[in-house]
């Protein structure tokens, strides 16, 4: 997941609305969002190389989500699955922050990860050691460190803001400010060390180049009550239904 966008306590009817884009090579063997057969009350997508998940929430209230931190220089042959970080979360009933803190962070390669429940969100970068807990807000994430103003979290953060104005949340705005194709001024793009042709195509929102590219955008709502609607959208032509879509009353122990 390359961009990530949510709102904490922002919302009068939401406690948490969120937005994010996965872009992934085409020929990644990836499971459409569902009910995980081997892990009961887990929605998520599932990356099927690895095993893990970008993002993924679960009946009792567990979400999590991730972004890897772009840097050519960090390839590590031996760096354990990112997407783990996000699975574990959810199988697992550790407290968020707790479940940060237990994460040895230099046997991954660069990640953002943020990890909530009905009692708070957090989030961790463990090229930098942070973690923390999030006050209300908006936040965005992209492949640098959390509300680093690149272009197309700038551009997310605002779009996301305007969509959540309102009294109500409409969940098709969302998924359309996601699929946002336009490019950043080359003025404004950021230096990762991959050149200028791959920044400009890296820029939008919404990417599409020759076999890599956005492959799903997903919208999630946490209203009163704890009901819970989680929407995947395919971007690109695939064997996959084009929406995955649930709604859930959060279950309490």
């Amino acid at each position: 997941m390359c961009t990530l966008l949510f709102a904490v306590g922002v919302h009068p009817r939401y406690s948490l609305v969120l937005a994010a884009n996965r872009d992934e090579f085409y020929a990644r063997a990836t499971a459409p969002a569902g009910w995980w057969p081997d892990a009961p009350g887990l929605f998520a997508g599932r990356d099927l190389q690895a095993g893990g998940t970008w993002f993924g929430v679960t009946r009792r209230g567990r979400w999590a989500a991730l972004t890897n931190v772009r840097d050519p220089a960090d390839i590590r042959l031996d760096a354990r699955s990112r997407g783990a970080l996000v699975a574990d979360f959810l199988r697992g009933t550790a407290a968020p922050g707790d479940y940060l803190a237990a994460i040895a962070g230099e046997r991954y390669a660069g990640f953002n990860l943020v990890v909530g429940d009905p009692d708070g969100v957090w989030y961790m970068n463990n090229k930098t050691g942070e973690r923390r807990r999030l006050a209300p807000g908006l936040y965005g994430i992209s492949n640098a460190e959390l509300d680093t103003p690149w272009p197309k979290v700038v551009r997310g953060k605002a779009g996301l803001g305007r969509l959540i104005a309102g009294e109500a949340v409409d969940v098709g705005a969302v998924m359309a400010m996601l699929a946002d194709a336009t490019p950043a001024d080359d003025a404004a793009l950021p230096d990762t060390g991959v050149g200028i042709e791959l920044e400009r195509a890296l820029s939008p929102l919404c990417i599409a180049m020759p076999g890599y590219g956005t492959r799903v955008s997903t919208v999630m709502l946490v209203g009163e009550g704890g009901w819970t609607l989680c929407r995947e959208q395919a971007t690109v032509p695939g064997p996959h239904p084009a929406v995955a879509e649930v709604k859930f009353r959060r279950e309490v122990v």
